[in-house]
């Protein structure tokens, strides 16, 4: 009863109050929207990754395999320096995993996205950039991988962000530009080398914490 009587109030004010208080409300809010975007500085970061790697190609059943994606996690840290217009560098450590069939493909990797990033509405924005990419380790099934074609590699990012003050949550596709081979025996007993394709298609849900 009380809201339905405070509502029949406001119904009953004069057009003025009432534009004056809808503006005063619109204030706050652009305002208290504006505040959230304002924090910068350096901060910690953390999630996951649900990546597939490329084809796998097996000497000894002469086929191609395609890959299923698995989750991973990543850890790591950023920077963000600017407002309406922001540049932000992180440092990562990403540890993926891919399916193929009875077999599994994992990497640990350390990536550098170098992003600039646009608020579009409020606490919502847009971002985009190259990741740098340089591979620690790797093996498949247990064999570990040594000769992979390039151990830096660049790809893209490019994602939507939300971020309210100090927290943030933000969702990103990725994928390399080229093919990086890895080559392998994966059988002891049969000299057939095997070929799987390294270069990564993940999507990224990170949550962060500016210090």
């Amino acid at each position: 009863m009380k809201i339905l009587k405070s509502f029949d109030k406001l119904l009953k004010l004069s057009p003025f109050k009432f534009k004056g208080l809808l503006y005063l409300f619109l204030v706050l809010i652009t305002t208290s929207l504006a505040y959230a975007q304002t924090a910068q500085g350096f901060g910690i970061k953390g999630g996951l990754n649900y990546n597939s790697n490329g084809d796998y190609f097996d000497a000894i059943n002469d086929a191609y395999k395609n890959p299923s994606s698995k989750s991973g996690f990543h850890l790591g840290a950023f920077g963000k320096f600017g407002n309406d217009l922001y540049f932000r560098p992180e440092l990562v450590y990403t540890s993926t995993k891919s399916d193929y069939d009875n077999d599994s493909f994992k990497m640990q990797k350390i990536d550098a996205p170098i992003l600039v990033g646009l608020n579009v509405l409020g606490p919502l924005s847009v971002f985009g950039g190259p990741a740098f990419q340089y591979i620690l380790d790797s093996e498949f099934s247990g064999i570990s991988i040594n000769d992979i074609e390039k151990d830096f590699t660049v790809g893209l990012n490019f994602g939507v962000g939300f971020n309210l003050n100090k927290f943030g949550i933000d969702l990103r596709y990725e994928r390399g530009f080229n093919k990086n081979e890895a080559r392998f025996i994966n059988d002891n007993i049969i000299d057939a080398e095997s070929r799987i394709n390294t270069r990564p298609s993940q999507l990224i849900l990170s949550l962060s914490l500016l210090l």
